[in-house]
């Protein structure tokens, strides 16, 4: 393990804070998903608030009128998705990867281990795991992927290296018995791998990759109880964890802050934020035409349906319009009610700016330990 992974309390507290882009499924994934082909663009676009259309096989739409009959919607968001952040390169291994302990911090209620996991064949993948003092003694805990903010301390800000407390969401989790894996997001802080090395086409995929090969570290550790894992983050991280969310059904619920609204909407319509290599390099050829993009986040939350997702958007946002989520929701709501879930998808928003305040993070922890039964 080489230095630049290790934690430096000192300098990580004279690191400002920085905010998001600006500045700088429910049913498993079926074997028809991953095969699903780019979108035909002779083909329109259905319109991403009337998201219980779908179109059938010989081209005509329809209604759904069960969560069967919603599946080939999903699958076309599906292949919206993968036209703009790429498909994975090489096929899900379905086993655990080797990880190496490189350091452990007894933090009291809780321990704090440098971790390093083989992702890929040649890219190995820093992590903060924080395992609570009750899973040491022998109790089988639930887990989450903590995934931070655009932030130049990277993952350190979510294990309380950073002196920034409104992100410290993994340290909190700890000690309320939750076990958590906090990976670092690809060109960012000191986390740079080659994409194009690795075979990716966008920092969202590479990050998605390594959130769900945590989660198979997480699932393989005797101490993590079987079945579904959390996700959390703000801003960036909340967004990440939503895309993971969408690729991985082992995810059962999601809290974000701060972390979406439409893309006719982000910033009037301006693309540009979202089309660096560390998001969504494809992006760049629908600057200007914000509404041809192949997916937007209406399509993606409603794919998420039944799983549970709670959602922070502040009033004094100006990264991403609380309104705008109110729309992305409202037309995401009879999808969930679709699957009779529709008490899973909780939206607030609080009264704050660009920011995930103690109250909120509250309810979005007792939100994640009444859906993964805690």
């Amino acid at each position: 393990m080489t230095s630049r992974y290790r934690a430096d309390p000192a300098r990580a507290k004279a690191i400002p804070r920085r905010t998001a882009l600006g500045r700088l499924a429910a049913l498993p994934i079926l074997p028809s998903l991953l095969a699903a082909a780019a979108p035909d663009p002779a083909v329109p676009r259905l319109p991403r608030d009337q998201l219980l259309l779908y179109r059938t096989r010989s081209g005509a739409i329809r209604t759904a009128r069960s969560a069967a009959e919603w599946r080939p919607r999903q699958e076309e968001i599906r292949a919206g998705f993968e036209a703009i952040a790429g498909p994975d390169p090489r096929p899900h291994p379905g086993t655990p990867p080797p990880f190496t302990i490189e350091e452990e911090t007894d933090c009291g209620d809780y321990v704090r281990r440098l971790v390093t996991f083989a992702a890929d064949p040649g890219g190995r993948v820093p992590a903060w795991l924080l395992v609570p003092r009750a899973a040491l003694d022998g109790r089988r805990c639930p887990a989450a992927l903590c995934l931070h903010q655009t932030h130049a301390a990277g993952f350190r800000t979510v294990v309380g290296l950073a002196d920034s407390p409104d992100d410290e969401y993994a340290v909190e989790l700890a000690r309320r018995g939750m076990v958590c894996l906090a990976t670092p997001y690809p060109l960012l802080a000191d986390y740079h791998p080659d994409l194009s090395g690795l075979g990716y086409a966008s920092g969202v995929r590479l990050a998605t990759w390594n959130n769900r090969r945590g989660i198979d570290l997480l699932q393989s550790l005797p101490f993590v109880r079987p079945g579904p894992v959390g996700a959390i983050g703000h801003s960036l991280g909340g967004h990440t964890a939503l895309f993971t969310a969408f690729l991985d059904s082992r995810i059962g619920v999601v809290a974000t802050s701060c972390a979406f609204d439409s893309f006719v909407d982000y910033m009037g319509g301006d693309l540009t934020g979202w089309t660096q290599t560390r998001y969504f390099p494809r992006l760049r050829k629908y600057v200007g035409r914000p509404g041809e993009v192949p997916f937007d986040f209406h399509e993606l939350i409603a794919a998420l349906a039944p799983r549970a997702l709670f959602v922070s958007a502040p009033l004094h946002d100006t990264n991403f319009r609380w309104e705008s989520v109110g729309r992305v929701a409202a037309a995401a709501r009879p999808v969930y009610a679709l699957h009779h879930a529709a008490h899973r998808l909780r939206v607030r928003h609080p009264d704050v700016p660009h920011r995930f305040p103690p109250e909120i993070r509250r309810e979005a922890y007792d939100f994640i330990d009444e859906h993964l039964g805690v």
